[in-house]
């Protein structure tokens, strides 16, 4: 989104190089369109025909070799350069900071107030705090400011340099280098996962073995135990005591029959007893 703006914003003066015609109306192009607001990628601009004719100009080659370090320079590189490049004014001062500090922002390590301070050409931390927060408010970046830690906190920052000439060869490396480093990581992922779903399969093979065998002991526990309690009391199993018993049931059954015998006979004599009993003695007072 910050890039199509920024596009946007710069489309105006890509289309007055047609009548740059001049090194001094080249110069006064560059001038305009680095002081604009919005403007943050000059690489189109940088390489029309027009721009790059200043190169064999005494006069104003050095408005190219500024227009090269708002495409990819910084404010240090500004302030070394030799011979003096041309004056800065306030809106392209600013813009200036606000596109080193891009790119100082792509190493968090180093975002100390002391060594933005330095890089930048500021006096106090107020100042860098202003430039910051307008940075903020342009889109180049998102940020949060810790003045009690005399620190920077970016979290985000947007595509708004351009590319150093010759530098795609070296970022094609590092590319090259990243995606050898994520293809070797994906590969041990991939082993490791290969590995732990075999110990799964494992295991789970395992458990179903495991409660095959409990099953298997607990049906055979079931049958012993039905076997066992049927021995015990089914009567069909030992004909022989069965028999037994029938016959001892027999033999209590006679024993109590003469016990009833013997019983009544005994009761037969008592009584007969006592009628004689009851004989003799009405005789005996019949007598008297």
């Amino acid at each position: 989104m910050e890039q199509t703006k920024a596009l946007n914003a710069l489309e105006p003066f890509l289309a007055l190089t047609k009548s740059a015609s001049s090194p001094r109306a080249a110069a006064d192009l560059i001038a305009r369109a680095t002081s604009a607001p919005n403007t943050f990628i000059f690489s189109e601009l940088l390489d029309c025909p027009q721009i790059q004719s200043l190169s064999t100009s005494t006069e104003y080659s050095s408005h190219l070799t500024l227009l090269e370090i708002f495409s990819h320079g910084t404010y240090a590189s500004y302030q070394s350069t030799t011979p003096a490049l041309p004056t800065l004014n306030d809106a392209q001062l600013l813009k200036l900071r606000q596109l080193s500090f891009l790119s100082l922002a792509k190493n968090p390590a180093d975002l100390s107030y002391s060594n933005l301070l330095s890089a930048l050409g500021l006096g106090s931390p107020r100042e860098l705090e202003d430039l910051v927060i307008s940075a903020i408010y342009a889109g180049l970046l998102t940020a949060t400011l810790d003045p009690y830690n005399q620190l920077i906190a970016i979290s985000s920052v947007s595509p708004l340099r351009d590319l150093r000439p010759n530098s795609i060869p070296s970022m094609l490396s590092t590319l090259d280098t990243w995606s050898a480093r994520c293809s070797s990581t994906l590969a041990d992922l991939e082993a490791q996962m290969a590995a732990l779903k075999t110990e799964a399969a494992r295991r789970h093979k395992a458990e179903q073995e495991w409660s095959a065998e409990v099953e298997v002991l607990l049906e055979k526990a079931g049958k012993d135990a039905e076997k066992n309690q049927g021995g015990g009391l089914g009567f069909g199993n030992l004909p022989s005591s069965q028999g037994m018993g029938v016959g001892m049931m027999g033999a209590n059954d006679t024993d109590e029959d003469d016990m009833d015998i013997d019983d009544d006979e005994e009761d037969t004599s008592n009584q007969r007893s006592t009628r004689s009993a009851k004989k003799r003695g009405f005789g005996t007072l019949g007598g008297k």
